[in-house]
């Protein structure tokens, strides 16, 4: 459970002298241990400066007996500063000021501001009795915080409320600017993350799109691809990847994976070419980049474009160059639970050939070459302006959220070091993978997702059925001819990964892994 102080409680954290100092301290030192936060509410930094300024007026009324209102507002504001640092900052809307005639506003500012919040999630921290007695669900005391149950800690198997502390401000600052200019579809922040990630990737085009679908879905129509037509791919994926090529009219043909990478096996890609081959489409999976310079040698041989799909490995490395720009098209997503993920849906395409460019752009706005002015049939693939802000908010803190991934990732690999029963990701020794998850292969895969479970422990299977051996896809390709692919589906399994996963959490995950496998 969170906690928002109110005036009386920030005070009392940040005054020695107060009464409730140390119960308030242990109470919010217990709220951070236990994974929660603790708010400090922006419509009421005068209140709390104020509250902390007379308390140290008093405090050297009673000691020196000297006047010292100016050096006491000056201690406050640095005691607040320091009191502040890792804690958050709500933000004052407008509607928290809706009652301004209220008996105890500042109270009622407080009390709509938890109304953002999940109901039970988080409680006002006060001394004040007449407040928690008018309000018992939504206040409470320091000491009847501390009375209450201890929690075991919570792991996340993703930590966006945990990274969305990191970047608040510039979160905020961006999405109110959008909401001021009001310019929600093609916004500014549109052509200025697409030049961003242009310049991440070394692509000379980005197009940003709705999601990681349209990117794979308008890519292929700008390459032409169509009925009649077959676009090569794997098995082992999400359904997106063979889906925007049944709904282009092509048929996917899929190719078998390695088993330890997981990644299309590149080796296995020329006996699946034929005459009706318009494309191969390699998914560089759990976020290390296929065989790609294998897969375009073979490409350029057959004069066939190469789409990588890198939903999952956006900011990872091939000899030296980035994912998304290894081939013809490189397409990702920006689905919230991606390494660089938005508040909703997104993705983009990027290119060196300005043709495919032009032609990405006018797909994406219903194939419009200018207003009302259409030259090929397009989709409605338009990327909103406040889900760009979102990218943008997030970018700069983005290599070293992928710095903590990697590091995470590899930490994983070595404490599971040796262990029986299970096979850890194997990363090629030319690129890097970025851990969109951190994915084990174990013989009897449910018992461990059963135990873990039971444990409080979070996982997911990534992906517990083939491509060719679900319902709508079965048709095209007899499950048996992917034996790799469908031994992983039944091996699988995933465990909590992202950019602020702490070494402790970490432990307690694999502690309960190996009790898991040894029971």
């Amino acid at each position: 459970m969170d906690l928002l102080l109110a005036i009386d409680g920030c005070v009392a954290a940040c005054h020695p002298g107060n009464p409730a100092h140390a119960a308030t301290t242990d109470a919010l030192g217990r709220c951070l241990d236990q994974g929660g936060r603790v708010w400090l509410y922006a419509g009421a930094a005068q209140g709390y400066e104020d509250g902390i300024r007379r308390a140290l007026e008093d405090e050297a009324r009673c000691g020196a007996g000297e006047s010292a209102e100016a050096q006491a507002l000056q201690r406050a504001r640095q005691q607040l500063a320091a009191f502040a640092h890792g804690k958050q900052w709500l933000a004052a809307l407008a509607g928290d000021c809706a009652d301004c005639a209220a008996p105890n506003p500042a109270q009622d500012r407080l009390l709509r501001a938890l109304q953002r919040f999940t109901p039970g999630s988080i409680k006002v921290l006060t001394l004040d009795p007449a407040f928690i007695a008018a309000h018992p669900d939504q206040a409470l005391t320091p000491a009847a915080y501390l009375d209450l149950p201890t929690l075991e800690r919570r792991i996340d198997f993703i930590d966006l409320p945990g990274q969305q502390s990191f970047i608040r401000p510039q979160l905020e600052e961006r999405l109110h600017r959008v909401l001021h200019h009001g310019r929600y579809i093609l916004g500014p922040e549109m052509e200025e993350l697409e030049g961003r990630l242009a310049q991440y990737t070394g692509a000379a085009h980005c197009v940003a799109v709705a999601s990681g679908t349209d990117a794979l879905l308008i890519s292929l129509m700008a390459l032409g691809i169509g009925p009649g037509d077959e676009v090569i791919t794997t098995p082992f994926t999400f359904v997106a990847t063979a889906e925007v090529i049944c709904l282009v009219g092509a048929r996917p043909v899929f190719v078998d994976v390695e088993p330890d990478t997981c990644n299309i096996d590149a080796d296995k890609l020329e006996g699946a070419i034929s005459p009706r081959t318009k494309a191969i489409m390699p998914v560089s999976l759990y976020g290390q980049p296929a065989d790609m310079d294998e897969i375009n040698a073979i490409a350029e041989v057959y004069r066939l474009p190469v789409i990588e799909d890198a939903a999952q490995s956006f900011g990872a490395t091939y000899r030296g160059r980035r994912s998304g720009n290894l081939s013809t098209i490189g397409a990702t997503s920006f689905f919230p639970s991606k390494p660089l993920g938005c508040y909703g849906d997104g993705g983009a395409i990027f290119t060196n050939d300005a043709g495919l460019a032009l032609a990405m752009q006018e797909l994406r706005v219903h194939g419009q070459e200018r207003r009302y002015v259409h030259t090929r049939i397009g989709v409605g693939g338009r990327m909103d302006t406040l889900q760009c802000a979102v990218l943008l908010a997030k970018l700069d803190r983005f290599d070293q959220e992928l710095a903590r991934r990697i590091a995470m990732g590899q930490r994983y690999s070595q404490l599971f070091a040796g262990a029986p029963g299970i096979k850890t990701p194997v990363t090629r020794a030319d690129r890097t993978c970025v851990y969109a998850q951190y994915t084990l292969q174990v013989p009897g895969r449910d018992a461990l997702v059963a135990a873990l479970g039971a444990r409080g422990i979070p996982t997911a299977v990534h992906y517990p059925i083939p491509l060719n051996a679900q319902p709508a896809y079965r048709y095209l390709c007899c499950p048996d001819c992917t034996p790799v692919a469908a031994r992983l589906a039944a091996e699988v399994v995933s465990l909590p990964m992202h950019g602020d996963l702490s070494e402790g959490d970490q432990d307690a995950v694999v502690a309960a892994v190996m009790a898991a496998l040894k029971h």
